[in-house]
């Protein structure tokens, strides 16, 4: 494309900045929107170009939908104009979440509101669960990588294996089933957990240690924004303690209110870690990945998806992370749900989320539970 062709750089960071205010419903929602206007109204690509490059991004890491901003970003405006896309589209969430956090850290918004989180816990375990499921029908396609997800799930909840060593055995595994395995120079390409196992290792500040677990989240997190709350809730409860469950809990459903991929909860993370620029390192960690493979990788990334030599090994380590999914799924509950009522609760919202998926729906259920869930508490509970 000619520098006459290009939209405006401003025009463009405006456009997916409005996206970003309206990403109401998760990841479905807004490619639903990304792909109404980019793809029906302004005919910036054809279907069949779009729906190819939802697929490469589906199964390699990090959030599709931000992705997608990006790449029309690199489309119309070249690597100035990916870099604003992607800022617009996540400018909102990231203001929203930074004011949260700061709100619910200095006014102790969890204790205050407690009859209001009591009913939110349980709506974001019926949300993680429904995730499973979908991410289930998406990668589950037969049953080699069924049992693989179910043996990265036993493996999860009796903590028998690392995550990097899991993603990486359950992709050498149906590698192998496939008879597929890639070389040694095909895997460094599509592997990344290299990175994480590397930054792992190494002793850094608070700041920058937050910074690079964001940054191993959101290299590993095949299969889209959902994916992140495993390796998050990994990191940032069990091994550096930097929150409880109960705040992750919180942190998941405020994101699920806010217009922005869920992976945005990921700065409410950074910030009960670190303050501020803990969470101004965890998002600009996790969401880089996110920019860097659309602008200068999504070539490469488009021929590694479709080699028919590595596909399966990325099939199976997605299949391994909807096990992850799952196993999170287990502990979340158990966490939130804590009684008859909010066990009901729970089960009300998966059932809702399940038989729904308009745009506001997940707004909905979170509200309607923490209001429910606050009426219950100050009622009968």
């Amino acid at each position: 494309m000619s520098a006459d062709e290009r939209d405006p750089l401003r025009s463009l960071f405006l456009r997916f900045l409005k996206f970003g205010s309206l990403a109401w419903g998760g990841p479905a929602a807004q490619i639903a929107m990304i792909s109404r206007e980019c793809v029906d109204e302004e005919r910036w690509v054809s279907h069949e170009t779009f729906t190819k490059t939802l697929a490469v991004y589906q199964v390699l890491p990090g959030p599709e939908a931000h992705e997608l901003c990006v790449y029309f970003g690199r489309l119309r405006g070249g690597k100035r104009g990916a870099l604003l896309a992607g800022l617009g589209f996540m400018l909102p969430g990231l203001v929203l979440m930074l004011g949260l956090s700061a709100l619910y850290v200095e006014t102790d918004l969890s204790t205050r509101l407690d009859e209001l989180f009591y009913g939110f816990r349980a709506a974001v375990g019926a949300l993680v669960a429904i995730a499973v499921v979908r991410l289930g029908r998406r990668f589950i396609t037969d049953v080699p990588l069924a049992l693989l997800a179910v043996a990265s799930a036993a493996l999860t909840l009796t903590g028998a294996v690392g995550f990097a060593l899991l993603l990486v055995g359950a992709g050498i595994a149906y590698a192998l089933i496939k008879s597929a395995v890639p070389s040694f120079r095909e895997a460094a390409v599509v592997n990344p957990l290299t990175l994480g196992l590397a930054t792992a290792t190494i002793t850094l500040s608070l700041t920058a240690t937050i910074f690079a677990e964001g940054l191993k989240a959101g290299l590993l997190t095949f299969g889209g924004a959902y994916t992140v709350i495993p390796f998050l809730n990994e990191s940032a409860v069990d091994v550096h303690g930097w929150l409880s469950q109960d705040q992750f809990l919180d942190g998941l459903a405020l994101g699920g209110v806010l217009p922005a991929p869920l992976i945005i909860f990921s700065t409410f993370v950074g910030y009960i870690a670190g303050g501020f620029w803990g969470a101004v390192a965890m998002t600009v960690g996790i969401f880089l990945p996110a920019f860097v493979f659309p602008i200068y990788l999504h070539g490469a990334l488009v021929a590694v998806a479709e080699n028919p030599r590595i596909r399966p090994f990325l099939l199976g380590v997605a299949a391994a992370v909807v096990g992850l999914m799952a196993a999170i799924a287990v502990d979340l509950l158990g966490q939130a749900v804590v009684d008859l009522p909010s066990a009901v609760l729970a089960v009300a919202a998966f059932a809702v989320l399940y038989r729904f998926h308009g745009k506001l729906t997940v707004l909905y259920v979170v509200l309607g539970c923490g209001a429910i869930g606050a009426m219950l508490q100050l009622t009968i509970v």
